[in-house]
């Protein structure tokens, strides 16, 4: 609690991150060309001098909405991860794990899911710049090669039942997480992101277990 009489430090943070959270809902509705400096500062709450003094342009924006979607997708990976191999030593049942906690946490939805800001950009990506679909690409590539090491030492112990590689089968997770959201929003069906992810665990647990 503050002194009496004292003075509160400043602190832009919180009007930054308000301003940012109304311009990410705003692009997972409406994507990013619908998506203006002007909604954004009435619906944030905030002043034009308030936005540009956070912001210089849309495109700044852009960035800094993308960059914190990735920082906190790469601690989302990093966190599950760790929990799955905290939970059971073996690989191929941490990956099973890992998937379980997405399947865990979409199990909760009561809406679709609001939508991806990777997907969302890359709709409009002759209006995004090459930087930022940059740094899209290289958080695709985050995940594909996260989830080829953990597949190479499940294949160390379980052979597959056909004949995979490595970072198709990452793709193919990948894909199944990215699309099972979109598919949910599209049609406006929250259980089906969960579904899809629980037909992609079935997956790999029948790829690597020894037929009977």
């Amino acid at each position: 609690q503050a002194i009496q009489g004292s003075v509160m430090p400043r602190d832009g943070t919180v009007t930054r991150s308000k301003i940012m959270d109304a311009a990410q809902t705003m692009v997972l509705d409406v994507g990013l060309s619908g998506t203006s400096v002007e909604k954004v500062i009435d619906e944030a709450g905030v002043t034009k001098s308030t936005f540009f003094y956070h912001f210089k342009t849309k495109h700044d924006l852009a960035a800094a909405l993308i960059e914190r979607y990735a920082e906190d997708d790469r601690h989302h990976y990093s966190d599950s991860m760790a929990k799955a191999e905290q939970l059971a030593r073996d690989p191929l049942q941490q990956l099973l794990i890992f998937i379980g906690l997405f399947i865990e946490m979409t199990d909760k939805l009561e809406e679709p899911f609001p939508g991806c800001l990777y997907a969302s950009y890359c709709y409009q990506s002759g209006a995004i710049s090459a930087d930022i679909m940059s740094r899209i690409n290289e958080m695709m590539h985050f995940w594909r090669k996260r989830l080829c090491e953990k597949i190479d030492a499940i294949v160390a112990n379980n052979p597959p039942r056909i004949p995979i590689e490595n970072y198709q089968v990452a793709d193919h997770m990948l894909t199944t997480f990215e699309g099972a959201f979109i598919l949910s929003k599209i049609m406006k069906e929250p259980g089906l992101a969960s579904q899809q992810l629980i037909q992609c665990r079935n997956y790999i647990e029948l790829l690597f277990t020894p037929a009977p």
